[in-house]
């Protein structure tokens, strides 16, 4: 075999890094756990809006259909009594059009399955974008039981033209009416002589809308002498009916929302905010904070640390009392104390981690390079003319290289971790959802008490796995940096 060929089949150093890397079971599993969470970071970039946090995030209005602290609907497949599961219908176009002496009328019919032992947690209504020209439209709400009862539920006449007002009329068009039937005092009204009619039963208005009309719609009544109602199981028909009475008059989307105790793939927060939303966009913020704190950490705690060992002298005891008293001041209640008088702002946070983490870092590289300095080779580089720039970028740096890159890694989880801790501290920036906000909401709601655990657990484990899959990394690079830890070939 010729000289040629063997240099050609030679492993480049990056090349065998790379393998000795992945040789081990920690580098693996660091790796695998990294690209996770950079695909999840990438589809989280390409699909939010970038003002996910202000306008969708921290918007009770977005999350008003949801149900308010529902756990994970996958609760349901672990057994036991099943838990109402959250149903949404929308309709663009009505499920039958059909003319009479009064108008036209849009049906829009939905098939509701409740096979569960309790009532729904809440019924609402939405209406958006209807268009008219000259008498403003009607719309009714009606319930079919599955005891072949009905029950007219609201009834919507859409606010007629405004003086001036010219045709066609739009309203709700941007931004839709939301009716929460069942807090709604029609409604109750409705129920009530419902409950008279077909039960004999009565019940006033006031008392049903304190105890919830909910029970009384998806329900009988119990045996006289007895308080409550038997949930009544089977199918239900919801029937909006929109009158209109000009051909060109239309409705343009109607939405009926019921409330279940279960929601989504990770349960909702006590504002009905659905937190797989919110969990799976930390997942960039989280990479960001640590990355970028991280890399400039790093950058500035090796530069001065090299420039420090190296020069001596003035340089020396300026950097390293300045580093001095900076290791020595508490981070934490600077942190608090910052974003009281910077505001809760995430550029903040990272600030003060890159002006308090660097020095530590350029103790250790002063030290290192102190013993560099004294070797043969940079002696020679001396000789030869070298200038100093030329000596610390080439010969010095090179030399603290791994151990820098080492603490790079290591400072990613640092960052997160201290940004998890402010917002448990209710310091975090409120127009970004992270997981340490999240984990504070959790704890603020009472949801460890209540037993709330899906707010908690999730963001917690979260935080601990991305801190994990650094420290992983960094194991799997100790052979590398190291090469007396590598294995025996």
């Amino acid at each position: 075999m010729s000289e040629d060929k063997r240099s050609q089949e030679k492993p480049t150093p990056l090349r065998e890094a790379a393998s000795e890397f992945l040789r081990s079971g920690s580098g693996k599993v660091g790796t695998v756990f990294l690209l996770t969470l950079l695909a999840v970071s990438i589809y989280v970039l390409a699909t939010y809006p970038l003002d996910f946090g202000l306008r969708l995030w921290n918007n009770p209005a977005e999350w008003a259909d949801n149900p308010k602290a529902a756990q994970p609907a996958w609760v349901n497949l672990l057994g036991g009594v099943r838990e109402v599961e959250h149903k949404v219908f929308e309709a663009d176009e009505a499920t039958s059009v059909m003319a009479d002496s009064r108008g036209v009328v849009h049906s829009y019919v939905f098939t509701i399955d409740h096979p569960f032992d309790d009532p729904p947690t809440f019924i609402s209504f939405t209406v958006s974008n209807v268009i008219y020209h000259a008498k403003p439209p009607v719309i009714t709400v009606i319930l079919e039981r599955p005891d072949n009862r009905e029950i007219r539920l609201y009834r919507l006449i859409v606010p007629g033209p405004r003086p001036g007002e010219a045709t066609p009329i739009a309203r709700y068009h941007e931004t839709p009416l939301r009716i929460h039937l069942s807090g709604a005092s029609e409604v109750a009204s409705e129920v009530s002589t419902f409950l008279r009619r077909e039960f004999e039963v009565s019940v006033p208005s006031s008392e049903l809308l304190i105890k919830g009309v909910d029970e009384a719609i998806f329900g009988v009544p119990k045996a006289e002498g007895s308080e409550g109602y038997h949930v009544l199981k089977g199918m239900y028909r919801v029937n909006i009916r929109a009158t209109v009475y000009d051909p060109a008059d239309s409705v343009g989307r109607v939405k009926f929302v019921v409330g279940g105790s279960v929601y989504g793939l990770m349960g909702t927060d006590g504002l009905g905010r659905d937190l797989a939303v919110g969990l799976l966009f930390g997942f960039p913020v989280a990479l960001f904070i640590g990355l970028v704190t991280s890399t400039l950490t790093t950058l500035i705690g090796a530069f001065s640390g090299i420039v420090s060992g190296y020069k001596g002298g003035k340089t020396d005891t300026i950097i390293q009392r300045g580093c001095d008293i900076l290791v020595n001041i508490p981070l934490l209640p600077i942190l608090i104390f910052l974003a009281f008088i910077l505001g809760q702002k995430l550029w903040v946070v990272i600030l003060i981690l890159i002006v308090f983490g660097w020095p530590g870092l350029t103790i250790v590289i002063r030290s290192m390079v102190l013993q560099i300095r004294e070797n043969q080779f940079i002696e020679a580089a001396v000789a030869q003319g070298a200038s100093q720039r030329r000596i610390m970028l080439r010969h010095v740096f090179p030399q603290t290289a791994p151990f820098v890159f080492a603490q790079l890694i290591f400072f990613v989880p640092s960052a997160i971790l201290a940004e998890a801790a402010l917002s448990f501290l209710g310091l975090g920036d409120p127009s970004l959802p992270t997981w340490g906000q999240i984990l504070e909401y959790g704890f603020r709601s009472g949801g460890v008490y209540v037993g709330y655990w899906w707010m908690v657990l999730p963001p917690g484990l979260l935080i601990v796995l991305t801190a994990m899959t650094f420290v992983l990394i960094a194991l799997g690079m100790e052979p590398v940096i190291n090469p007396r830890l590598r294995r025996m070939k």
